[in-house]
């Protein structure tokens, strides 16, 4: 049997897509980055966990999970960011509670509360930006439930650039003028929530409250860049993930 020291070397290697859709790939890759907690503003101990680049100081990225929660898939993404070059912290929004059906994962999405979750990721965000192996430039990216997070952490907490896969954005200019930053949003034609109703909407908001808004429509489904799901589309999910680098690159650098 090989090494895990063996298996993280050759998973380094492979791209991202390869890792995530072999589970003993994606556990070794989740198992290899730092697990660590901060105390919110509201007095709660919450946890995430951290992948570092190997030249710092970099930019930092903030991981938001899907409703499945903070498991094996997102936690290697920390590691896909950080061999990319960014900082990546995954947080944990469920305490540590893991969804494998969607019964679990609606249950442990109703259960979390918007003031704790706004404490929570901006709590992070402030922790990233004092440490010294982060350069003071800062962005969120999240799938799903965490897409839509990832607009409401930006809007509490003002960083440089906003990813939303696939997450809810009805928003309205008020809120949306407090952004610092660009959006970027990728989406999914046959997406039966995440539409073209909602996304038209908060594009014209967007523009109301003039901030930056570019959004790319994929002939996909909802949840196309996991892997791990059977909606997953491999062109797809590795097109926007170049466009999620370019957008990095041109916005944190």
């Amino acid at each position: 049997m090989p090494s895990r020291r063996t298996v993280l070397k050759g998973a380094a290697a492979l791209p991202i897509s390869a890792v995530l859709a072999d589970p003993m790939l994606s556990r070794a890759m989740a198992a290899a980055h730092d697990a660590v907690s901060i105390t919110t503003s509201d007095g709660r101990t919450v946890n995430a966990t951290l992948a570092v680049p190997s030249t710092v100081p970099a930019p930092a990225m903030i991981l938001i999970h899907e409703w499945w929660g903070l498991n094996a898939q997102i936690k290697a993404m920390a590691g896909e960011f950080a061999k990319q070059g960014y900082v990546a912290i995954a947080v944990d929004l469920y305490d540590g509670e893991v969804a494998t059906d969607p019964t679990n994962a609606r249950r442990l999405m109703g259960g979390v509360g918007p003031e704790q979750a706004t404490a929570t990721l901006g709590g992070w965000i402030d922790w990233a930006l004092s440490q010294k192996f982060v350069n003071g430039r800062i962005g969120t990216v999240g799938w799903c439930f965490g897409g839509g997070w990832s607009l409401n952490a930006s809007i509490a907490r003002p960083v440089d650039a906003t990813i939303v896969y696939y997450g809810n954005v009805a928003r309205k200019a008020p809120d949306l003028g407090k952004l610092k930053g660009p959006v970027l949003g990728h989406y999914a034609e046959s997406d039966q929530w995440i539409n073209h109703a909602m996304v038209d909407g908060f594009e014209a908001e967007m523009k109301q409250a003039g901030k930056p808004f570019t959004s790319h429509w994929y002939d996909a489904q909802h949840g196309f860049a996991n892997p791990t799901t059977a909606r997953y589309d491999k062109e797809d999910a590795a097109l926007s993930w170049s466009r999620t680098l370019e957008f990095l690159k041109a916005n944190l650098g």
